[in-house]
């Protein structure tokens, strides 16, 4: 099918900007999306199949149906896309998976005598909120130092009615800790000052109280009024463990929502600091899971949508720090301010302290990433459910209960090596990794065979035979003594763990790679085996002799587990081939008379690559304490034949 019997006429499709949803034959919307012009964006959809992303073909050839809106504006379409998103859940949009609801500080100004509570509803009406905090402890620890500067109102609704009507302070109240009304030693007026002043230090203006505070404690100290200066200098002390929870970050006068990304082809994660009066006064994390091909740029936009899409003016900011800026991004301001009232500017943070904050949401995000990955290979249920994925999308017998992955890692062509990880019941069986080294080579597809040739060559082998190594490293188990029933001892060997046979084979690869390592399989004579590759650009999974790769769901838990085994191989390989590289070049600057070990790794050390140590004039190395110009000479000498 080259072309979609539903693709309307070009001349059909308006050039305004506007809203677009795909549908399929149900009727369900499948996909939501907007546009500056609909006519060049939905012609990108219409292009020939074949030139398409393959989940971006797998959505519009389930489509049935293409349907638009046009909108005044391109703000307009903003809110139209978020609010259709929001409505219809469609899957092939990014979905998001909170980690979980986190605990917020919430005051209910509603109320005539407003309270401090801890909840995790963030709809309650007229309340202002605080946070997210990352543990319910930590919000209670804050309420506890806070009510000891603001005694605001902290018991229930039915206590608090009860002590008004009854004229007895509430429990709470009794034992000092309420500080409303109902305590029967403030005015509902006072109390409601209190609570105005709690709310401005909790939004940032904590510099104003501590002034104020210290100068009253000064002030009673002067006039020997000790125990009115003992209760201020108690605030102060309650005001100093509260700020020492937050510590300032940025500017006191800076409120910023900041935004750290960390993708990979199937998901995301987000770290989402928020930032009032310079401090960081709440963190989220949220998890994505892409169903087709979206940029980075796209991702940010979704993101925004859905923080500030519901969002109260309030917890909108003056400054919104992504990692890099939608196409959109003068409209996003436009509705951003829109939403607020006042200016809200969105920036990408290049440099000084916002910089460096970003830098750590964006790497908090990338170890929630990890962890995410992580605890979906390791759940149980999950590696159940991936292996007897796996089997059904690869048409095998039984479920691949170990499978082996390969990796071919090299530096411009040359220190060619490669790398294999093994899983066992879909979990990592480090103490089963392998890396191998490739002297003679001519491309990858060569040095995939050559490595799977070796490899496969062990299952063949008598299990007494002695240990094999490959590398230098020990292949099988030593001999272990086994007492017979007559008590007379015998030495039994057990099987070598590189003669184990695989269900499974995995490349790091396509087609290529997928029909070098068949060509390996069957000059080997292990065509029982299973083989498979796995793309990295597309998250492609392709088998031998198919001109077609297998499409498994961005959700899929096969998809998850071939995506870990690549990435550890990867990984694995990456480092094996760091240790080769820097055991060479310190093989090399042994020969430099006067350089030992210690002056290597300080050059190491310092240059931080082998290939800034290579590219250092003498000057520079220099520059290093304990080298001389004629050692440097002598270095630079060396380095550059």
């Amino acid at each position: 099918m080259s072309q979609l019997p539903y693709r309307p006429k070009a001349g059909e499709i308006p050039t305004n900007p506007g809203v677009y949803r795909f549908r399929d034959a149900e009727g369900r919307v499948l996909y939501v999306g907007k546009a500056k012009n609909l006519r060049a964006r939905l012609s990108n959809y219409f292009a020939p199949l074949y030139s398409l992303h393959e989940r971006t073909r797998r959505m519009v050839t389930t489509a049935t149906s293409v349907e638009w809106t046009v909108v005044p504006s391109d703000v307009d379409s903003l809110q139209l896309e978020y609010m259709w998103i929001k409505e219809f859940d469609p899957p092939f949009n990014v979905r998001y998976r909170d980690d979980k609801s986190y605990p917020f500080m919430a005051i209910t100004l509603a109320d005539e005598a407003p309270r401090v509570i801890v909840t995790r509803n963030a709809k309650i009406r007229g309340a202002k909120y605080f946070g997210p905090y990352p543990k319910v402890w930590a919000v209670h620890d804050t309420i506890d130092l806070m009510i000891k500067v603001f005694p605001i109102r902290t018991c229930s609704d039915a206590s608090y009615k009860k002590a008004m009507q009854s004229g007895r302070p509430c429990f709470p109240g009794q034992i000092g800790r309420c500080g409303g009304p109902c305590s029967m030693k403030v005015t509902i007026a006072e109390h409601r000052a209190m609570v105005d002043d709690f709310v401005a230090f909790m939004s940032g203006g904590d510099q104003r109280f501590t002034k104020a505070l210290t100068a009253r404690m000064m002030e009673a100290s002067a006039a020997m009024d000790y125990e009115a200066a003992a209760r201020y200098r108690d605030k102060l002390q309650a005001i100093d463990a509260v700020l020492g929870k937050s510590a300032l970050v940025l500017a006191s006068d800076t409120d910023a929502d900041l935004f750290g990304i960390a993708e990979d082809e199937l998901a995301a994660t987000v770290q989402h600091f928020v930032v009032r009066g310079g401090r960081v006064r709440g963190v989220r994390a949220t998890t994505i899971e892409k169903e087709i091909d979206i940029s980075g740029a796209d991702l940010v936009d979704q993101v925004l949508q859905r923080t500030y899409g519901d969002a109260a003016a309030g917890d909108i900011p003056r400054q919104v720090l992504v990692p890099e800026l939608p196409d959109d991004a003068e409209q996003l301001e436009a509705w951003l301010r829109e939403r607020r009232g006042r200016p809200v500017s969105l920036q990408v943070a290049q440099r000084g302290p916002k910089s460096d904050l970003l830098k750590t949401a964006t790497l908090n995000a990338q170890q929630a990433l990890m962890l995410h990955k992580t605890r979906r290979t390791s759940d149980y249920v999950a590696r159940s459910q991936a292996l007897t994925d796996l089997q059904e999308a690869l048409g095998l017998t039984e479920a691949p209960l170990r499978i082996e992955c390969y990796d071919v890692s090299h530096l411009s062509g040359t220190n060619v090596v490669a790398s294999m990880v093994v899983f066992e019941d879909g979990l990592p069986r480090k103490d089963q990794y392998r890396s191998f080294g490739v002297a003679e080579t001519t491309d990858d597809t060569d040095s995939m065979y050559q490595v799977l040739t070796r490899r496969l060559a062990y299952l063949d082998r008598p299990e007494e035979n002695e240990p094999e190594t490959i590398g230098g490293a020990v292949l099988a188990d030593a001999e272990s003594p086994e007492a017979t029933a007559d008590g007379e001892v015998v030495t039994t060997r057990k099987r070598p763990r590189f003669a184990y046979r695989p269900q499974l084979l995995v490349v790091d690869g396509g087609q290529p790679q997928v029909a070098a390592a068949a060509r390996a399989l069957a000059d080997a004579g292990h065509e029982e085996i299973a083989l498979c590759g796995i793309a990295k650009r597309l998250e492609e999974v392709w088998l031998p002799g198919e001109d077609y790769p297998v499409i498994l769901p961005r959700t899929s838990e096969a998809l998850y587990l071939l995506q870990r085994l690549r990435d550890e191989a990867h990984r694995f390989a990456i480092t094996h081939q760091r240790k080769r590289r820097k055991r060479d070049i310190s093989s090399v600057l042994t020969e430099v008379p006067g350089l030992g070990d210690t002056r290597i790794k300080a050059l190491l050390r310092h240059f931080g690559s082998v290939s800034a140590l290579k590219n250092a004039s003498p000057e520079e190395i220099t520059a290093l304490p304990g080298i001389g110009p004629t050692l440097a000479e002598a270095i630079h000498a060396r380095l550059s034949r």
